[in-house]
């Protein structure tokens, strides 16, 4: 009998959920979360999250994800480019650049100021042997190699207080993006906003809990059907477990390559 061989290729889950403070308020979730896998096994994600004092932050986070995917999906990503970190490099900061300026264009369109958009954004690209990652604001990126060692790629970027943050449509917001390449066998990505960094993140040594992310780099490598799979991360993040730790809106993209 012939068995069918399971053709490598990313498992994704995602989900954005309202947190419990947002909801008493009957305040809508201000986070915003895309991904899409290209040719090659190029998989991209972006996840923003709407500052809370802009009155129009959940349409800046939903433009920032949007656009970040778009630009990157029609530019030609070639082995040339993923092999080059200054390429990668470039690819990012056109990103960001380009998705400022749709937050931007929005906000004068509708007669707003651009910190009525107000959101930070965190993109990531990988292969099974990079990932590259450019992040504005607060929020982590994670990835796990092949040997099980667990990095976080981006820390948030705070200001003087623990809830001050840079911005996408801050004027200094360019020069303000962290960008990390790494270069390795990777298995598994994450990608959050800040609601679950206090969870999912040692703030005082920058390490990445790995009671936190891996049972869920488990999840998603076992996940056979999206639509229950999703199911199961959004009834995850609206546990007690989470709540009683966080009050905020909470996205998390989680990915796993299949190689077998």
């Amino acid at each position: 009998m012939n068995t069918r061989k399971q053709i490598p290729q990313w498992r994704i889950v995602s989900a954005s959920v309202c947190g419990t403070s947002h909801i008493k308020n009957q305040q809508l979730c201000q986070d915003a979360h895309h991904w899409q896998i290209l040719a090659n096994n190029v998989l991209v994600i972006a996840a923003a999250d709407g500052a809370g004092s802009a009155s129009l932050g959940k349409v800046g986070a939903m433009i920032a994800v949007e656009t970040a995917i778009e630009h990157i999906s029609n530019c030609e990503i070639t082995h040339s480019t993923l092999a080059d970190d200054a390429l990668l490099g470039n690819l990012l900061t056109d990103t960001i650049f380009t998705a400022k300026k749709a937050v931007e264009e929005e906000a004068d369109t509708s007669n707003h100021q651009p910190y009525d958009l107000a959101t930070t954004l965190i993109i990531a690209i990988a292969t099974p042997k990079v990932v590259a990652v450019a992040q504005i604001g607060d929020g982590l990126a994670v990835a796990k190699d092949s040997t099980g060692h667990l990095q976080a790629l981006t820390i948030p970027s705070n200001g003087e207080y623990i809830n001050e943050t840079t911005f996408l449509t801050s004027p200094d917001a360019l020069a303000a993006t962290q960008i990390k390449i790494l270069r390795h066998n990777i298995v598994n990505i994450g990608v959050l906003t800040d609601g679950l960094q206090m969870l999912a993140l040692n703030m005082l040594i920058g390490e990445p809990h790995k009671p936190f992310f891996f049972p869920l780099f488990d999840f998603v490598a076992n996940a056979e059907d999206k639509l229950i799979a999703k199911e199961q991360l959004v009834k995850f993040l609206c546990s007690e477990k989470i709540t009683e730790r966080t009050d905020d809106d909470l996205t998390l993209v989680i990915a796993a390559f299949n190689n077998s």
